[in-house]
């Protein structure tokens, strides 16, 4: 198979303080570990801060995000992992489950760099987190960084981002009544 160049987005920057929280599920530890050291370089690069915690599971990730988002001040996220194809379709259930998660906190609004590494084997995870390669943390903390310079581009505190709920919502039972 031909090697393909990849284009590299310029790593953005910014005028305010920006704060991403890592989240990896350290299952494969060594694969996990290189990810983390990739995500924190780009970061780091960046001028941004970080910090991070652990999850048991790729399945798990998004739920922290979840949480940290409404219980703390990140500006952006970076999910983590390593799934191997197994025996059982268990491995399709964490891949499209994490996925679409993370792709739901998205569209709500959350700027989330998904590193989540879904392979065959674990050759293929070792060269996906190489930090002399590909480095997929790198990369997902690289696309954290851009979505939140887009969010500080087009986001206003008037506007919001993301879908957000009407500020009144029509009861079903009875016309005309309202809940502010």
């Amino acid at each position: 198979m031909a090697a393909i160049d990849h284009h590299v987005l310029d790593r953005p920057s910014f005028d305010a303080p920006t704060k991403l929280l890592i989240v990896v599920s350290p299952y494969y530890k060594q694969i996990a570990d290189n990810l983390v050291a990739g995500a924190k370089a780009e970061i780091e690069a960046a001028g941004a801060t970080w910090d991070l915690i652990e999850m048991p599971g790729a399945l798990e990730i998004p739920t922290a995000i979840g949480i940290s988002e409404r219980m703390s001040n990140f500006d952006g996220y970076v999910a983590l992992g390593c799934v191997i194809r197994g025996e059982t379709t268990h491995y399709e259930t964490v891949c499209n489950d994490s996925s679409r998660a993370i792709q739901l906190l998205g569209l709500q609004g959350l700027c989330i760099g998904n590193g989540i590494l879904t392979v065959e084997n674990t050759d293929q995870a070792e060269v996906r987190a190489d930090p002399a390669k590909q480095n997929k943390g790198g990369g997902a903390a690289a696309a954290a960084l851009h979505l939140i310079a887009l969010s500080r581009k087009w986001g206003r505190s008037s506007k919001g981002v993301g879908f957000k709920p009407a500020t009144e919502y029509q009861l079903a039972s009875k016309t005309g009544s309202t809940i502010a």
